[in-house]
């Protein structure tokens, strides 16, 4: 059970970063902070923060599972919420952390507690904070890729499309079999390298069918996975986290796209660099 909010009805929460986006791509934690505090929170990233451990879980190493976990779990006590703008991340220890302690009962009562504070970012800003627009604007036709961990462990899907329906100038066409794995699957995709491959050109036979600008989607390793596949084929299409969209903080670089492109691309569509 959550915690009561602050005094003055400010919740305090905690900034799950995740290591993708704290290695790869700050901005989506920076555009996940503006988003919360838009939501009235008062927000804070714990410094003791690590991986939230679903590699090793997904690999079979419990050990390593388990005190990945104990960490995450003493770095995140006393706030309100818990919030990543990852939805892998966000099930890992919703869905999994309190079967990691079934056999030691005060561990598994702080995983529970944990578990029950935990959101993915944009499930918690319109499930529970009941945001329905956001303070932005994007020029663009763009598609959303939903994520498999987000969409079957978590129930998100309409939530990013009706915040997105609320931002002037985004055009967002579906693409075919849009909840359908991309092929990164954290570990799978170096395990089983070919199938993966096969499964991400299916879907950026997809991505690139609806003519669409850019891609978004509310995990980071699927959207690098996807990057990557897509400037394989050579197309310009620019790829985002949906949370920079929302947060109107896309003046910098697409994934994977270098600040000359990027450059080159506002010029061409009429825009400063």
């Amino acid at each position: 059970m959550a915690a009561a909010p602050e005094a003055g009805g400010r919740p305090r929460v905690g900034l799950f970063v995740t290591c993708l986006v704290d290695m790869m791509r700050p901005s989506v934690g920076f555009a996940a902070v503006k988003l919360l505090e838009q939501a009235g929170c008062t927000v804070e990233v714990p410094q003791a923060q690590t991986c939230c451990g679903q590699p090793a879980y997904n690999s079979g190493d419990r050990a390593d599972t388990r005190l990945l976990a104990e960490q995450t779990i003493a770095a995140f006590q006393g706030f309100d919420y818990v919030v990543a703008p990852s939805g892998s991340c966000a099930a890992m220890i919703r869905e999994h952390y309190p079967s990691l302690f079934a056999d030691d009962a005060a561990l598994k009562a702080k995983a529970d507690d944990l578990a029950g504070r935990t959101w993915e970012l944009i499930s918690f800003l319109t499930d529970l904070r009941g945001m329905t627009a956001v303070e932005s604007a994007f020029a663009g036709k763009v598609t959303y890729h939903d994520s498999c961990s987000g969409l079957r462990e978590l129930g998100i899907q309409d939530q990013p499309r009706r915040l997105l329906a609320s931002v002037p100038g985004v055009e967002l066409t579906e693409m075919v079999e849009h909840d359908v794995c991309c092929g990164f699957g954290g570990t799978f995709c170096v395990k089983y390298a070919e199938i993966s491959n096969k499964i991400v050109t299916a879907k950026t036979d997809h991505i690139l069918a609806t003519g669409a600008d850019t891609l978004l989607a509310g995990d980071l390793g699927c959207l690098m996975n996807m990057a990557g596949k897509l400037q394989r084929r050579g197309s310009a299409m620019e790829v985002r986290h949906v949370a920079e969209v929302l947060a109107d903080m896309t003046e910098q670089p697409a994934i994977g796209q270098s600040a000359d492109e990027r450059a080159r691309r506002n010029t061409a569509q009429g825009r400063g660099a």
